[in-house]
């Protein structure tokens, strides 16, 4: 999907929202203009190791790790990038050169680079120095994005020191090194833009992001009266429900109580993608609940739900539409509507970037269930329907769509498997017996001829008296070992 993605934004060339640069040294100063502009701006895609022309140059191999912790270190840098964006920057293969991808999404807010303001236009970054023109973007940027607006009498004592400690712990789990794990709470927080400043009042103080996402339950409340989110179960009491689970927690705390809830009631078949198994049902609704969680609009007063029937799932969520009408995640060019709660989704691991989640949706749900499908319907309410067979069938029906492909793929894994054993177990040479008892096989012919005439035979072993091959003193080693 990436290679279709970047062929994609080099056909397109440079524009408002894509921007290409060279890199064969270090990182261009310019590069950090761009992502500032971009953050203040619609968003975009940065390509480095191509050319103004759209040519690709490539990126040194030895240089692609150094370049990709650069930017990340720098917009996490707050002596730089003022409220800092922490952003990760993905290398990969493009035709036999290397490539950067840096996805930067809009912001809720006004960033600074080394206190200088820049926005994005036709013809490429320019400063904003003219305070009614940033006052523009302060304005335009409120009219989307409330998660931003500043409670300076919101303290840290009102958030959920579990949930936060819960966070870091999942952040520490995906990423050891991540640089929000060793601060302060106050330190994290500013650094993840949960801090922040009126750009129009000066006032200062933690956003309504951060209660959204860690506070508790009685915090959440007193800013937000009617929140709450509904999941229930229909599927023999249509009319009332046969389960519920009614949230008025953080959105943390809500998301894996609603995942709970959704790995209760639709089954999980069996599935491997290449040599690995994975979990078909994760991939689809652990997107599908996040995006429920940090899309919707907070201030108003609808609720949020999940509605599971005997053949679909609705999701339904309030919204300040960016686009109306019936959506196709392959053609609709993807924006978030509340960027601080999708970049700590996003550090959590459980929000893709921008734009694949919904794409991941539609490439699985086949695979879930034979007829499954979706429907993504954006107005004032932002609506996924995800038609499915009903439950009983589901099962039966994905399971034996995957069951041809599981087996020769499970064949496969237990023969490369066992290769593995061997040629670790052959390191140090041993004898046709050692081995043979070493795989627990007691029939000696079957073992001669199936397994170790063939890794001979393939060169992986090697015997260590080839002019004697019926010695007693024989031996056979990994020909790996010896090099």
């Amino acid at each position: 999907m990436r290679e279709d993605r970047i062929r994609s934004l080099l056909e397109g060339g440079e524009h408002e929202t894509v921007e290409f640069k060279q890199a064969i040294t270090h990182v261009p100063e310019s590069l950090y203009e761009t992502v500032c502009a971009f953050l203040n701006h619609k968003g975009g895609d940065i390509l480095l190791g191509v050319d103004d022309d759209g040519q690709v140059i490539g990126i040194p191999e030895d240089k692609a790790d150094a370049f990709c912790l650069d930017i990340a270190n720098a917009t996490n840098n707050n002596t730089l990038f003022s409220p800092p964006y922490l952003l990760y920057p993905q290398k990969f293969l493009y035709f036999g050169k290397w490539l950067i991808h840096i996805q930067v999404p809009e912001s809720s807010q006004v960033h600074r680079l080394r206190n200088m303001v820049y926005s994005r236009g036709a013809s490429g970054d320019y400063r904003v120095t003219a305070p009614e023109h940033i006052a523009k973007i302060v304005n335009r940027k409120r009219t989307f994005y409330s998660e931003a607006k500043v409670y300076p009498y919101l303290h840290v004592s009102d958030l959920d020191e579990k949930t936060l400690q819960k966070t870091r712990e999942r952040i520490r789990n995906i990423r050891p090194n991540h640089p929000w794990l060793d601060l302060s709470t106050e330190d994290f927080l500013r650094k993840a833009g949960l801090y922040c400043r009126d750009l129009e009042t000066g006032t200062e103080g933690l956003c309504l992001a951060a209660a959204l996402l860690f506070g508790k339950e009685e915090t959440i409340l007193n800013i937000l009266p009617f929140y709450k989110i509904d999941a229930l179960l229909k599927r023999s009491n249509v009319d009332r429900y046969d389960d519920r689970c009614y949230v008025q927690s953080n959105i943390i705390e809500a998301y894996l109580q609603l995942m709970e809830f959704i790995e209760r009631h639709l089954p999980d078949p069996f599935y491997l993608e290449g040599n690995v198994r994975i979990s078909l049902r994760d991939k689809i609704f652990r997107e599908l609940v996040a995006n429920l969680l940090v899309h919707r609009e907070y201030t108003k007063a609808d609720q949020t739900r999940i509605l599971i029937y005997q053949d679909r799932v609705e999701f339904s969520n309030p919204c300040i539409p960016h686009w109306r009408g019936r959506i196709d995640p392959s053609s609709v060019v993807p924006f978030q509507k509340n960027p601080l709660l999708s970049k700590m989704f996003l550090q959590l691991g459980w929000v893709e970037e921008i734009g694949s989640g919904l794409m991941n949706v539609m490439k699985y749900l086949p695979l879930y269930t034979r007829s499954g499908h979706a429907e993504i319907l954006e107005d004032e309410d932002f609506r996924v329907i995800v038609f499915l067979e009903a439950t009983e069938q589901a099962t039966e029906q994905a399971t034996e769509q995957a069951t041809e492909q599981a087996t020769e793929q499970a064949t496969e894994q237990v023969e490369t498997d066992r290769i593995y054993k061997i040629l670790e177990f052959c390191k140090i040479p041993r004898t046709r017996k050692e081995i043979q008892e070493f795989l627990n096989i007691r029939h000696r012919e079957y073992f001669r001829k199936e397994i170790l005439e063939p890794l001979i035979a393939s060169g992986k072993l090697e015997p260590t008296m080839p002019d004697k091959p019926t010695s007693p003193k024989q031996r056979y080693r990994t020909k790996e070992a010896e090099q």
